[in-house]
Formats: structure tokens, C-alpha cells, sequence
């Protein structure tokens, strides 16, 4: 490779809220989303939700002129809702679908059944390899109760490793998504902290677009007011995230969102906000230049992150244990009253009652053993999370007893070499 090689890669990734049957336009704002895509000619294009497997297909040929690589991540009853669409050869692709994922009987949320997950793309481009990510965390419909922050914390620490233990081949590592995670909430502070990748927006020297980067906002019509009305301007839990390993430096060079409507027919292309953002990846050194004033990243150190996601992963696997315990005296009970029951029916005295319990009984008795089932599996999902992050913990404090000579390596993209305060 030239010493003076550089790149400049235009990405866009969109929620585009393609719920069939559910989400108002989407045939429309599919037909708009395609011709918008072929009008701009991005590098890359990486979107969520497109829930229905025929509106990828409709993307894949109305792109296919401009964008001849796509790919669309499977998974779950539903489907990830994943796909991309790329200018360049896609060389390799994979999965990850998370271990949890909400809960099989909040059957009105629906994230049990979608199979969230995140895919991989492997690009060559120019003997740069680039390993592009595109990922969709659980939802969290209630700030003030969220029954699904500790999955959204495990699913944040999944995607962290993943990340982390397949590029450590790549020279750049993108992350596009919309991970319903406020940018100082846990699961962000981790994930931007043990694989170091950094924040477009908090990063770039020009940006335009909705205020504070906001990807829900009120403007758009199709957003639930009712949940935005604590935050004025909208929220941000959609991001590009990227890192330059092996020597190479990486620069937002500009970054875009749309502001609620469609720049053309002034309609929205969907619940959230469009993120449009300019890369510029180069070989030799930049110099420094202090990063913008207008999002400063005011990072926690990665030990108190580590403790504090470590804490919250143990209140969850308390809680997912206390309803397999309590599933499992449900059981018992169960067994005890068919029991009771079959007795009934034998000896004759309320023979029609018995056989009219019989079942509504069994049925109690089933739903009780599913509720054991997925509460042990989440028991143990959580389990396994929190042993990796005690791990970790316990490596960083024999580090600190050891002194700085004997620290081990840094998380993949922590280390020196990582470029992006050049703009």
C-alpha cells in the first residue's frame, strides 16, 4: 500500500420502520427510500427494520445498478431486519444473534420474536480492510421503568465482544445502528469504552442536521410525541461509530441527519432521523487538533464502567432467578392438583368437576414450565456475561497491583495509532 494512500467512504444508515401492515406508507417511503439511496451513490448503506424479507428484495433490484452487493441478516421468527447494500464487493459476511432479547409473553413489544442480532461485512477496498457492522439493541419503551435495561446491557456487552474478537484483522471498524441507547446511558459508555470507537458526532468539525444530533425528534409525524415529551429536542440512539487500527487514521470529515422530513417531498422516510456521514481513512500520521466543542466525550474511566454494568447484570440474574424459583413452585402446585384431581375422577364424587379443571390445570401447568424454561436460560445468558465482565475486572486489578511495566494489552482500538482527532 502507498504511503500517502487515503480513502474517503460516504455511508447512510436509516431505522426505516418497516413493521408490515403496521407502520403508515411504507410502501411508499420504500419506493422514496430507494430512489434517495441511488440519487446520493453512497459507498455504503446500512439499515433496520426493514422487517419484510419483499422489501429488502424491492431495495436489492431497484439498488442493484448502483449498489451490486446486498445482503440481508436472517434471523428469529420474524427477522433481524437487517440488510446492506454496498457500492463495493463484499468479500465475507456473518452473524451474531444476541442471547437475549426480551421476553416470549411480552408478545405486544415483540423484540422475542424479531431475533435481534448483528451483522458483519468484510470489505477490501484499495488492500484496506474494512469491517462494517450493523446492529439493532431492544427497545426500551419506558425510561422510567425499563424492565429491559439489563438485557440491553448484556446485548451491549455481547456486541462489544463480538467486535472486539473478530476485527483483529481489519484496519477500520465501522458500527452503524440504531441502539436505543442514549448516548450516557451504560450500554453506550461500555461498548464505546472497551472496543474504543468513536462517535461521529462527537467527533466531526462539521455537522448539520436536527439539534444535538437527535434521531427521533418531534418534528417527524410518525414519532410518538407522548415519549418525547421529556426531551424537547428528541433523543440520539442512533449512531455511526468507528475506530482505524494497524497504523491507519480515521476522520468524520462531515456528518448529516435528516430533520423530520424528506429533503425532496418533505414527508419523513421513516420514525427516525437518517444519519449521512463522510469518512476519510489515510496512512500517515495527522496532526492533533482538539476536538469540537460541541460534543466533547467525557468518557468514565473502563474499570468503574466494567463495575457498574458488572452490578446491573447481578440485579438481573437475581431477578431472572426469583421467577425460576417461583415458576418452579407454580410447578409443584400444578402437579399436586392434577394429582389431586386424577384422584377426584377416580373415586366418582365430583367426577364432571374434576374433568372440568382438568384443563385449565395442565394449561397452568405448561405456561409454569415455560416460564422456568426461558427464566433459567435468561438465568444463565445473564450468568455468562457477568462471569466475562468479573474476568476482565479481575485482569484490570492485577494490572493495577502490577504496576503500568506489566499491564496486558489494551482492548482492540485502545491502543495507540487510533487517528481520529485528525478532521
Amino acid at each position: 500500500m502507498k504511503p500517502n494512500f487515503s480513502l474517503r467512504l460516504r455511508l447512510f444508515n436509516l431505522n426505516c420502520w418497516g413493521i408490515p401492515y403496521l407502520s403508515k406508507h411504507r410502501a411508499d417511503r420504500m419506493k422514496r427510500l430507494g430512489d434517495f439511496l441511488n440519487m446520493e451513490s453512497f459507498d455504503l448503506a446500512l439499515l433496520e427494520e426493514v422487517w419484510s424479507e419483499q422489501d429488502f428484495q424491492y431495495l436489492r433490484q431497484k439498488l442493484s445498478p448502483t449498489y451490486p452487493a446486498a445482503h440481508y441478516f436472517r434471523s428469529g421468527v420474524i427477522g433481524s431486519g437487517l440488510c446492506v447494500f454496498s457500492k463495493h464487493p463484499i468479500q465475507e459476511f456473518t452473524q451474531h444473534v444476541y442471547t437475549l432479547n426480551g421476553y416470549p409473553y411480552m408478545i405486544h413489544h415483540g423484540d422475542w420474536f424479531c431475533g435481534k442480532a448483528v451483522g458483519l461485512l468484510v470489505l477490501h477496498l484499495g488492500g484496506l480492510v474494512l469491517n462494517a457492522y450493523v446492529t439493532h439493541l431492544h427497545a426500551e419503551y419506558s425510561r422510567q421503568k425499563d424492565i429491559y435495561l439489563t438485557h440491553r446491557v448484556a446485548q451491549a456487552w455481547e456486541l462489544a465482544q463480538f467486535i472486539h474478537h473478530t476485527s483483529k484483522k481489519a484496519d477500520v471498524v465501522l458500527l452503524c445502528g440504531d441502539l436505543n441507547l442514549h448516548p450516557k446511558d451504560l450500554g453506550c459508555r461500555l461498548l464505546k469504552e472497551w472496543t474504543g470507537l468513536h462517535d461521529a458526532y462527537l467527533e466531526t468539525r462539521d455537522f448539520k442536521g436536527s439539534e444535538e444530533g437527535c434521531t427521533m425528534v418531534p418534528e417527524n409525524c410518525y414519532v410518538n410525541q407522548r415519549e418525547l415529551e421529556p426531551f424537547p429536542f428528541g433523543i440520539r440512539i442512533d449512531y455511526v461509530l468507528y475506530k482505524a487500527v494497524s497504523g491507519f487514521y480515521i476522520s468524520c470529515k462531515t456528518l448529516r441527519t435528516t430533520t423530520g422530513r424528506d429533503p425532496h417531498s418533505g414527508t419523513p422516510l421513516s420514525d427516525h432521523e437518517a444519519l449521512m456521514a463522510t469518512l476519510c481513512v489515510r496512512h500517515s500520521p495527522p496532526q492533533h487538533i482538539p476536538s469540537p466543542s460541541h460534543g466533547p466525550a467525557e468518557r468514565s474511566p473502563l474499570t468503574s464502567i466494567l463495575k457498574e454494568a458488572w452490578t446491573e447484570l447481578d440485579l438481573g440474574v437475581a431477578q431472572a432467578r426469583w421467577w425460576a424459583t417461583f415458576a418452579g413452585y407454580v410447578i409443584g402446585l400444578g402437579l399436586l392438583l392434577l394429582a389431586l384431581l386424577c384422584a377426584l375422577a377416580a373415586g366418582g364424587g365430583v367426577r364432571e368437576v374434576a374433568i372440568l379443571l382438568w384443563t385449565p390445570s395442565v394449561g397452568l401447568l405448561l405456561g409454569a414450565g415455560a416460564v422456568y424454561l426461558f427464566h433459567m436460560q435468561e438465568a444463565k445468558g445473564l450468568s455468562r456475561a457477568r462471569a466475562e465482565l468479573q474476568h476482565v475486572l479481575g485482569r484490570a486489578r492485577e494490572a493495577q497491583d502490577l504496576g503500568p511495566e506489566s499491564q496486558p494489552a489494551l482492548p482492540l482500538g485502545q491502543q495507540e495509532g487510533d487517528g481520529t482527532e485528525e478532521q
